[in-house]
Formats: C-alpha cells, structure tokens, sequence
C-alpha cells in the first residue's frame, strides 16, 4: 500500500512546527533506515511512498519519542495534515463549500491520498454521518487516529463546530470495514 508524497510531507514539517529543529533531529535519529532515508530527503508531493516504511513508522516514532507515548500526537498530526493539504486554493474552497459538500467529496479524497483505498458516505442526515472505509488493506491504529484528525480539521475548515467521531467497526478489531460516526453542530 502507498501513500501520496503529500500526506508524508506534513509529517516533518509539523514535528517541525511542535517540536523545533531539535526534535526533528531526535525524531530522525530514531527512525528505522528506510524511514530515515525517506524523510531525510526532499518529498515529492506527487509521488507515491510504500505506507508502512515511512508514514506509519514515521508517525509511531514521533508519538514514542515526542509524544512520550501519547496517541493524541497522531490525532494532531492527522489535523495538520489537513491544515496543510487544504491551503491556499483549497482551503478557500473548502470553506465556501459546505459540511455536506465535504463529506459528499469523502470517497474522492480518501484515494488521493492512499492507494489502493475506497471510502462511502453510508448515512448523512443533518449534523450526523456514518462515513466508511471499505478498503484499506494495511490500517494501522496510528493511521485510524490520522484520519480521525484529518476529517475533524476539514470539517473546522469547513465550518463545523463540536465535532465527535466515534469509530463503531474498525478494520483494526478484525471487522469487515471501519466505520466512523461523525457528529456536529
């Protein structure tokens, strides 16, 4: 499975952000080989990276050695991941647009940032969906807590307030797909 240069690019840059150049070099340091070889060169945003090697490893270690073990820190760096992906044109974009609009374009975006990936939109009412991730051969808690973190700051983005997302079924616990119920005010 691969990821979209764009969504590893973040990885970096918002330790960076946090952390300074002197966590950056920590978190380097503690990277595995293939990992450290990845990120301790420029990343194409349009390339694609093999998943495991660089961002799930990349995101443990920062939560290990920087986050001292808290997994907040991978829901932080899915919301920056976000803030990121979503400037200039975009994020404009996303702020006309409306909630629903966001969540409607969900099974768009999901691909554009790993491969292969499928997501649906099963339920949508007001202020309420359940959004599902049908295939995504190699999740991992980590990536779980990204995406949470992603989808809540689009939504921000796009004008949502109070969000909650719960996941229900995780591919994680051997279910067939992850769902993920999302509220907002």
């Amino acid at each position: 499975m691969d990821v979209k240069g764009t969504a590893l690019a973040s990885l970096p840059i918002f330790i960076k952000k946090e952390f300074d150049i002197d966590g950056v070099h920590k978190w380097l340091n503690s990277l595995p080989e293939k990992a450290r070889k990845v990120f301790s060169q420029p990343i194409m945003p349009g390339g694609w990276y093999p998943l495991t090697d660089t961002l799930v490893e990349g995101t443990i270690k920062m939560v290990k050695v920087l986050y001292l073990g808290d997994q907040k820190g991978a829901l932080e760096a899915g919301r920056y991941s976000a803030e990121y992906a979503l400037k200039g044109i975009y994020k404009l974009f996303v702020k006309i647009g409306s909630v629903e609009y966001l969540i409607e374009k969900a099974s768009v975006i999901m691909p554009t940032y790993y491969r292969p990936s499928r997501m649906e939109i099963v339920e949508k009412e007001k202020n309420r969906c359940l959004m599902r991730i049908i295939e995504f051969p190699e999740m991992h808690e980590i990536l779980e807590l990204r995406i949470m973190g992603w989808i809540e700051k689009a939504m921000e983005i796009s004008g949502a307030k109070n969000i909650k997302i719960q996941v229900i079924q995780s591919l994680l616990k051997k279910d067939p797909v992850t769902d993920f119920l999302i509220t907002w005010d």
